[in-house]
């Protein structure tokens, strides 16, 4: 019997039409089970992580993945990962937003301040539209996190960096 391990692929470069249909159908055909997935553009490059699990070793998924690859305008990598089980959440969760002129340091300022209390981010994403800079997480915070202390933290770097922040409680439905 054949092991059953999980793979992180990464699939990066050029955008074009049909890179995640390709992508999906040939982990498909390989029997492997897609199971965590995001796909994004970042200033017209697409970026791809998924994390399938199945049969196929890394250098099968490599093989059936490299016709991708072939016109140089996209790179896949392939590596088996650890399964492990992840303990249940015993925090309380977030929503992070930052918005306002763009500048370095914002994203260190902010995440350090979550980083400080034991929060984890569990999804972010950032926007440059212009001169507007956006930021929104997905954060967990411990449940012995003190909510109003962080918020107090982040307004703080928010007005040395000129920025606006809101930390909200997630509704279920959000995440």
């Amino acid at each position: 019997m054949t092991a059953v391990t999980l793979h992180a692929i990464t699939v990066l470069g050029h955008d074009r039409p049909g890179i995640i249909a390709e992508t999906t159908d040939r982990l498909a055909g390989l029997g492997l089970n897609l199971e965590d997935s995001t796909m994004t553009l970042l200033r017209g490059h697409f970026a791809m992580t998924l994390v399938c699990e199945g049969a196929a070793g890394d250098a099968e998924i490599e093989a059936a993945l490299a016709p991708l690859t072939t016109d140089g305008t996209l790179t896949v990598t392939v590596r088996e990962v650890p399964v492990e089980q992840v303990p249940a959440a015993d925090g309380t969760s977030w929503i992070l937003s930052v918005h306002g002129g763009d500048r370095p340091g914002i994203v260190s300022a902010v995440v350090g301040v979550l980083a400080a209390v034991g929060g984890n981010i569990t999804d972010l994403t950032t926007r440059l539209a212009g001169d507007l800079y956006l930021l929104v997480a997905e954060v967990d915070l411990p449940a012995d996190a003190d909510a109003a202390a962080v918020e107090h933290d982040l307004a703080a770097v928010a007005a040395d960096l000129g920025v606006g922040v809101t930390l909200r409680a997630a509704e279920t439905d959000e995440l």
